[in-house]
């Protein structure tokens, strides 16, 4: 049957950045597929908070509370894992922070702090979730992107180059690591309604913009990108490497 093809039975998906948002739907979307899920998150009330919502619903969750650009934190985390007996079967790199400023009088300190976030954490996390991958011959990570991995806005320059990077990191990801049954593929969400975009989504003549702009005539919601994800978590996308998927209403396909 089709549907066994989407089935996350008996896998265990790790996300990172997902207490809430697009993480948060991601992940509980891989749950209803059958995952357990590894849960992080840099803040220890939400992060519990999460997780005792997610177990209420019947969801088997580990929490990793750590930061994503604390390399060994990270290190850390997996190691506890291991000890654990606990699998990543699934990768989903999500954690990721905004940072408006107009490029002149951007800080390198805060250039630097949305890379290591949004760019070199995945990096990080992918790279200690192949180690494991690798000698199993299997393994799906999963990197969040943006419209900004094919086009550039004003303002938003240290997240336009992290999210650029992130689709060349997923095609290196491909080009070492597709041989050893890995596939590693990207999504792009487009405009969504999240906690992230709360002061867009206030600003009127912005908020014309984006539903002017965007086919769809509106922006997304977090749970449309639970099918996408799934299917590049699952059995359904073996053969499927190295590519960014646009969940985006059609904005950059259109001129």
């Amino acid at each position: 049957m089709a549907s066994k093809l989407f089935d996350l039975t008996g896998r265990t998906a790790m996300a990172t950045g997902a207490s809430r948002g697009l993480g948060r739907a991601m992940a509980e979307g891989f749950a209803e597929a059958g995952a357990a899920i590894v849960l992080n998150d840099v803040h220890a009330g939400r992060l519990t908070a999460a997780a005792a919502e997610m177990r209420a619903a019947g969801t088997t969750v580990h929490e990793a509370l750590f930061d994503v650009t604390d390399e060994a934190a990270v290190v850390a985390a997996f190691e506890r894992l291991d000890r654990e007996g606990i699998a990543v079967d699934i990768l989903l790199n999500n954690a990721g922070i905004q940072f408006r400023r107009p490029m002149v009088e951007l800080d390198t300190a805060d250039w630097r702090r949305v890379i290591e976030t949004n760019l070199t954490s995945a990096f990080v996390v992918g790279r200690e979730a192949a180690k494991r991958m690798i000698p199993r011959g299997r393994g799906k990570i999963i990197n969040i992107g943006s419209l900004t991995s094919d086009a550039a806005r004003a303002t938003v320059a240290p997240y336009t180059v992290a999210k650029g990077g992130i689709k060349m990191l997923t095609r290196a990801m491909t080009a070492e690591w597709a041989a050893h049954g890995i596939q590693a593929n990207a999504i792009g969400p487009g405009y969504m309604l999240t906690d992230m975009n709360e002061a867009l989504l206030a600003d009127a003549a912005f908020n014309a913009w984006v539903i002017g702009r965007t086919p769809a005539r509106r922006w997304g919601r977090p749970d449309e990108l639970v099918g996408t994800a799934v299917f590049l978590a699952s059995p359904a996308s073996d053969y499927v490497n190295g590519q960014i998927i646009y969940v985006d209403g059609g904005m950059l396909a259109v001129l």
